[in-house]
């Protein structure tokens, strides 16, 4: 192998070791992997045809098959770009996308029978076409609007993420340096061009930076699941059926409280179903609402039990069912027995973060069964996984035997 060649075997690697790393990425459903393969099969058929036209060009004189190969390289380069928004939007059709994709195509066939866009003379000398209009450059031209196209597609996906912005301003400027230095006079011939090498280590750059994007999803997706198991892991069956007994009773003895029992009860369950469909933080406001529905249930079972609030600020977001699920568990396993149980829930604007506090006078439990998150204790598990991960904020346990449980929950400002 000539030493020119040398250049192929680091192209070689990268396309053929991504192969199979796509065919196993568990992360890419069956559309994207085809369309990806796509893209890896044109990005190799650039670098045959890359090889092609540099041997027509330096050891074999075939003007025709070398015009026939240079309609090809020049067809190629925007197909893998759309190919790219596609692995992007799956779902989008990008019709505008493919017809100057086309046009393209239609514009470079023309070599074959006229001069206009670009042709190969009888010395095997390329020339860059006849007509008015600079038709050779209409590859360049589609290619980089295709560019900004893909850029679009990248912002409307994935806008609140920083990344796209380093990511996309990398790969065009890469592609634009490497589309410079092929026209420019310091050019050396090579079997591939510094664009085709650049469309190969750019694509590779992009589909590992999408890569970890469809991880990320995926991780989303987990928690999303995770979180329903959450949010109806709180719909208890044993409060459901005691609550009813309850608005049954009432119904007997008072049915106005009944009515006003009902209609609590109500509004608990539509907040638990609410959030299901809400990944997002919501207003402390709504779930101390949601707090004091649930407890004012409870107490009618259990009179001798009191919750008291001391909110000095409210004016900031927490997940979904983070103050209910702790309150429910200090009544349910901590004031229930108690002759007067209270639980205490406090709100305050610390400097450097908002404080929940959670505290009771009940039987109290030894922390380091906190470890294990087993019975009682995976509803503080759930909220602390979920303070953590959706606020980057803290959950502690204090508790005493006998004496009582203090859960304390930070979220920075």
């Amino acid at each position: 192998m000539k030493s020119e060649y040398i250049i192929l075997m680091p192209l070689a690697i990268q396309l053929f070791g991504l192969t199979p790393v796509v065919l196993r990425d568990a992360y890419l459903n069956k559309k994207q992997k085809r369309i990806m393969l796509g893209i890896i099969g044109l990005i190799t058929l650039l670098v045959i045809q890359n090889v092609s036209d540099y041997i027509l060009q330096t050891s074999v004189s075939m003007p025709y098959l070398r015009t026939l190969v240079g309609i090809i390289g020049y067809s190629i380069r925007p197909i893998i770009i759309v190919l790219f928004c596609k692995l992007v939007k799956p779902d989008v059709k990008n019709t505008v996308a493919w017809i100057l994709v086309a046009i393209n195509a239609v514009i470079y066939s023309t070599a074959l029978f006229s001069n206009a866009v670009f042709y190969i003379d009888s010395q095997n000398h390329y020339h860059g076409g006849e007509f008015p209009i600079k038709l050779s450059n209409t590859a360049f031209i589609i290619s980089f609007v295709l560019l900004a196209h893909l850029v679009y597609c990248t912002i409307t996906v994935y806008k609140k993420k920083k990344s796209w912005v380093w990511v996309a301003a990398v790969n065009i400027a890469i592609v634009v340096f490497s589309a410079l230095l092929d026209v420019s006079p310091a050019y050396t011939d090579y079997p591939v061009s510094y664009l085709t090498i650049s469309v190969v280590c750019c694509s590779l750059f992009y589909y590992i930076w999408l890569h970890l994007e469809f991880v990320r999803e995926h991780e989303r997706a987990l928690m999303s699941e995770q979180r329903i198991k959450i949010m109806m892991s709180q719909i208890q069956p044993h409060f459901l059926y005691n609550t009813l007994s309850t608005i049954q009773a009432l119904c007997r003895i008072d049915p106005q409280k009944a009515f006003e029992t009902t209609e609590k009860f109500g509004t608990y369950l539509r907040h638990n179903i609410d959030s299901l469909d809400s990944p997002d933080l919501i207003p402390l406001e709504r779930e101390l609402e949601h707090t004091r529905v649930y407890a004012e249930i409870e107490m009618l079972r259990f009179p001798k039990i009191s919750v008291d609030y001391q909110v000095e600020t409210d004016d900031f977001y927490v997940p979904a069912l983070t103050v209910q699920p702790i309150v429910e568990n200090a009544i349910r396993h901590g004031v229930r027995s108690r002759e007067h149980g209270v639980i205490e829930v406090c709100a305050t604007e610390k400097t450097d973060c908002y404080e929940i506090i959670i505290k009771d006078n009940g039987v109290g439990f030894d922390t380091a069964e906190l470890a294990t998150a087993e019975g009682s204790h995976i509803g503080i598990k759930n909220v602390r996984e979920r303070i953590e991960k959706m606020c980057g904020g803290t959950v502690t346990v204090d508790s005493i035997i006998d004496k009582g449980t203090v859960v304390t929950i930070r979220i920075p400002r």
